[in-house]
């Protein structure tokens, strides 16, 4: 397998990458966000009920604050991550074989050995690559002819790195 593309210089793909890589790390917020809110309204609809409304109620109203705060962290970082980006916008490749993922950036290149990737996770526009727990890089299938994604896509899944569809 040999599978080169370019990547051209578009302000907007930079800011999809962060936003993309960003996403990833920043889901447990939204998580954790929506327990704390949960957990705050319940407390607060239950001492309602009771005689101890004033003490209750302000760490319940602090739970929910502070649930809905960290819920709207990640897209405040995402948002944050695609305007500080987009002035990173150069003219890039990739060349992926059945040995790594090079990828040049501007002046920039690195590389990826596919014996290091631990998993692949498929997202509507790109293939989140994972060195151990955590996201490395992109492939973007959108700058890729349809049978070297298929291709890729099918070595992927050999490898284990990538569910079935």
């Amino acid at each position: 397998m040999h599978i080169r593309f370019n990547v051209p210089a578009d302000p907007a793909y930079p800011g999809r990458v962060a936003a993309a890589l960003s996403s990833v790390r920043l889901r447990k917020y939204g998580y954790i966000g929506a327990m704390l809110a949960a957990v705050g309204a319940i407390g607060f609809a239950v001492s309602r009920g009771f005689a101890w409304d004033d003490q209750i109620s302000p760490l319940c109203m602090a739970m929910v604050v502070g649930g809905l705060l960290s819920m709207l962290y990640s897209p405040w970082v995402r948002l944050r991550a695609r305007r500080r980006s987009s002035r990173y916008a150069v003219e890039g490749a990739y060349d992926i074989t059945d040995d790594n993922i090079m990828m040049r950036s501007g002046s920039e290149s690195g590389g990826i050995a596919w014996d290091g990737v631990a998993q692949v996770r498929d997202t509507p526009e790109f293939w989140i690559v994972y060195v151990g727990r955590r996201p490395a890089t992109v492939i973007p299938r959108r700058l890729m002819s349809a049978g070297d994604a298929e291709t890729l896509r099918a070595y992927m899944t050999r490898r284990g790195l990538l569910r079935p569809r």
